[in-house]
């Protein structure tokens, strides 16, 4: 976890913010991959278990281990996660519960941002992974395309200048291909690729954008509800004002993120 202490704990609070969007990228970086059937698969951050379940759905894995530092993230995954092939530990990304080369594929889902020391944690991903290998990892493209919390971020700044250094657009600028690669080839990966996935995000109504930014978990979350009362209605206005409805009162957006790989 970063320095400023996110919250990150409930797996029934992370769904309807971006769990649910999670899921669509996770589908595409894993068809990205491409990886052959009856490989085992580690999952680092693995959250709710958003990615984890989309590997057992479509990459027809011989084993996955599931690795979270988030106890409640944990018994999220334990609890709606019943395939025989999965297991789901807690632990630091930074120091994997793995033997060396035990994994065919690493893999970190929207958590590599978050770890105080990213180098140290690619290190990790190609220690336990075999030589030949493969170890990708996915991020939102938080100060770009990501747009339910660009739209987000963007109005708490214009009412509070402060709240800059909150948002995850500033706060996570190895977020963009340069920096990606450059990870993954300081960590002397090979065959580095790097790709956007853009995922679409429809909300019914402002209701539906809105209400999850009230979980108070994850930093834009935990920014609205630090907020008083009248300062959170402020904001909520704010956004509306900015949100490209439509006739039936939906509002269309995009989630990019940004996919890197490379071969150990």
């Amino acid at each position: 976890m970063s320095e400023r202490k996110d919250v990150w704990a409930s797996g029934d609070a992370y769904e309807p913010y971006v769990g649910r969007w999670s899921r669509i990228v996770a589908r595409d970086f894993v068809d990205w991959l491409a990886v052959p059937a009856g490989r085992r698969w580690l999952d680092i951050g693995c959250g709710t278990g958003a990615l984890s379940q989309t590997i057992l759905e479509c990459a027809a894995p011989q084993a996955l281990l599931g690795v979270d530092s988030s106890d409640g993230f944990i018994a999220h995954a334990r609890r709606v996660k019943t395939d025989r092939r999965a297991e789901f530990r807690v632990g630091d990304a930074q120091s994997l519960p793995a033997e060396n080369q035990a994994f065919d594929m690493s893999v970190a889902g929207l958590v590599i941002n978050f770890v105080p020391d990213m180098a140290k944690a690619v290190a990790e991903m190609v220690r336990v992974t075999r030589k030949g290998g493969t170890a990708a990892t996915y991020v939102w493209d938080y100060a770009g395309e990501m747009q339910m919390m660009r739209r987000f971020w963007d109005a708490a700044v214009a009412l509070d200048p402060d709240a800059s250094d909150k948002d995850e657009g500033r706060r996570f600028p190895a977020c963009r291909p340069e920096p990606l690669t450059a990870l993954f080839r300081q960590a002397e990966l090979t065959h580095v690729e790097v790709r956007a996935i853009d995922a679409p995000t429809v909300f019914k109504n402002f209701d539906d954008y809105w209400t999850p930014f009230l979980g108070g978990q994850a930093p834009a979350p935990g920014y609205c509800m630090s907020l008083s009362e009248d300062r959170r209605a402020a904001l909520r206005d704010r956004i509306r004002s900015t949100l490209p409805f439509r006739d039936d009162g939906s509002v269309h957006l995009i989630a990019r993120a940004w996919a890197v790989r490379g071969t150990v």
